[in-house]
């Protein structure tokens, strides 16, 4: 099977399975789907994964590290941020009844918050990615997946 065309948009814990947690039972599996997608060039994460990312980062960098996190981390894994990765850069509007329409859905918040952005500032998305993936099957537009699933399909 040929991976899905258009963006596989990935979830904070992929990445933070890579930088924290080497010992995880998914490590390889992860790292060996990041390798890919790194490869591949055709993948993103949305800025609130970013900042997700960072914060839980938080805990163990300094304000200097955690900026070039923020700066360099689509360089380092070869993802877009979108729908913009600055500072600078307003945070993403979400109509408030569309994220309400998806928590309705049996969603957290966090996870209607990537799932409404997904739908509504990254057109083009394929795929998710997630160790979480049930947590978004039949709640987001696009197929979800771990990365082992993932790499299995594809």
């Amino acid at each position: 099977m040929v991976a899905p065309s258009g963006l596989t948009v990935i979830d904070t814990p992929v990445f933070v399975i890579d930088l924290r947690y080497k010992r995880d039972r998914h490590f390889s599996s992860n790292r060996a789907f990041l390798d890919r997608i790194a490869k591949e060039g055709h993948a993103a994460t949305t800025i609130f994964n970013l900042l997700e990312v960072c914060g839980i980062l938080s805990f163990n960098l300094n304000d200097e590290q955690l900026k070039e996190m923020f700066h360099y981390f689509p360089q380092h894994y070869n993802v877009d941020v979108l729908p913009h990765s600055t500072l600078e850069s307003p945070l993403p509007t979400l109509n408030t009844g569309d994220l309400f329409d998806v928590i309705a859905r049996k969603t957290s918040f966090g996870d209607a918050l990537i799932i409404s952005t997904i739908e509504k500032h990254i057109p083009g998305t394929a795929s998710f990615v997630s160790w979480n993936a049930r947590h978004f099957t039949g709640r987001v537009s696009v197929p979800a997946f771990t990365p082992r699933e993932f790499l299995e399909q594809f």
